[in-house]
């Protein structure tokens, strides 16, 4: 059994010293001094699919390392998601780009949850004084049975701890249940000041609105509040450290007219259909997003899309992976970046070409998984272990 400053990951076990510390310098360390590791988006792209040279500028999203790793929800593959140690760990081990989901509490302050259903992700179901809270709704499409932030006042919401949302897969991360609260967005962002002072870099975030439908009919529109925070940090600007992203494209037009951020359509399964379009009888499919023609819309509005890995390379009936598609190419001529999600190390996520042993929990072949990923042309990654996805990605510059 590896020590903890081996360098070997373990499955569920928390990142060793070693690992941390290369996961540095392979990512954001690497590219700030000009070491072989990671390149830049501006030195991998130059003008070969427009350069984005209208979006991002001196500072702006090109300035970014290729492969660029973002952690996705924070490291939640070591800690729980959304939480600030979980931020943290993210940060410290070198991501290039730090994830939050925005949902609204019941008097309009913006909190960074997955969902607004916190039945998995707090210890709410541990709070008698909540009990009556308890319903069923009925989110883009889905009944769910919980506890949700728009019925809690953020005073009450504060009072919460953040847990494992999979402890089955995660147990070890069940350490640090209780730890942590449920961050604003608004303490994320001073802790994104903060640290980039610290480090004398600004900290690039990837900001998702979550349901925007949804919340708008509630009277708890993201995007307005969401902009408002945005202009009081600084963070509106067209070369600003945050991508604004959202599974509806409506969301990103209304984000467009409001900040100048770059701005990313996250894509779902080929058959699925935007919520947005689902509310408004748009019958068009992510299908129809991801051709030339749909891609061209899309690149009216935004400057990236985040599609599912599926959709990048569609996976067999046996669960193996296939041929890549044509999503790289066709996005990069509508000069759009693409960073897909989600990359994580057990079995149970990977295809089934990368897996090792029969435990669903343990680590499998995740360099293997990333080297096919990376392979495509991708522009970045989302993953929930971004140590793994720096060294990867250093790997693959490297070769």
């Amino acid at each position: 059994m590896a020590t903890q400053d081996s360098g070997q990951q373990q499955p569920g076990t928390s990142p060793g010293r070693r690992a941390l510390l290369g996961a540095a310098i392979a990512g954001a360390g690497a590219a700030a001094v000009g070491l072989p590791g990671v390149a830049r988006a501006d030195e991998r792209h130059g003008r070969g699919h427009g350069g984005h040279g209208g979006h991002g500028g001196h500072g702006g999203y090109t300035s970014l390392p290729v492969p660029t790793v973002v952690a996705h929800r924070g490291t939640s593959g070591y800690r729980p998601e959304h939480t600030l140690g979980s931020y943290q760990l993210a940060l410290d081990m070198g991501a290039h780009v730090i994830e939050q989901d925005v949902v609204p509490t019941k008097d309009g302050h913006l909190v960074c949850r997955h969902e607004n259903d916190i039945t998995a992700t707090t210890d709410v179901s541990a709070h008698p004084e909540f009990a009556s809270r308890k319903t069923t709704k009925s989110v883009d499409g889905a009944s769910l049975t919980g506890w949700f932030t728009e019925d809690f006042t953020l005073a009450e919401l504060k009072t919460l701890r953040a847990k494992e949302r999979i402890p089955g897969t995660r147990q070890r991360n069940t350490l640090y249940d209780g730890r942590w609260d449920v961050p604003t967005l608004e303490e994320v962002l001073r802790w994104a000041e903060k640290e980039g002072r610290k480090r004398g870099k600004p900290v690039w975030l990837h900001i998702e609105t979550k349901h925007p439908t949804y919340f708008r009919k509630l009277g708890l529109g993201l995007e307005e509040p969401l902009a408002k925070l945005l202009r009081r940090y600084g963070r509106h600007k067209k070369n600003s450290p945050n991508f604004l992203q959202s599974f509806e494209p409506s969301s990103i037009q209304r984000l467009a007219k409001l900040v100048s951020a770059p701005r990313v359509v996250l894509l779902s399964t080929a058959n699925s259909r935007p919520w947005d379009f689902v509310e408004a009888n748009d019958p068009r499919t992510v299908a129809d997003l991801i051709t030339p023609k749909g891609l061209r819309w899309m690149a009216g509005f935004a400057q990236g899309i985040g599609p599912t890995l599926d959709l990048v390379i569609p996976r067999k009936s046996d669960g193996s992976l296939g041929t890549p598609t044509t999503l790289v190419r066709d996005a990069h001529a509508a000069d759009l970046i693409l960073h897909p999600y989600t990359m994580r190390n057990e079995n149970t996520f990977l295809p089934t070409n990368f897996r090792k042993g029969t435990d669903p929990t343990a680590y499998g072949d995740a360099f293997g998984a990333f080297k096919a990923y990376f392979e495509t042309g991708i522009d970045g990654i989302f993953s929930d272990n971004c140590d793994t996805a720096l060294l990867a990605a250093a790997d693959f510059v490297n070769r």
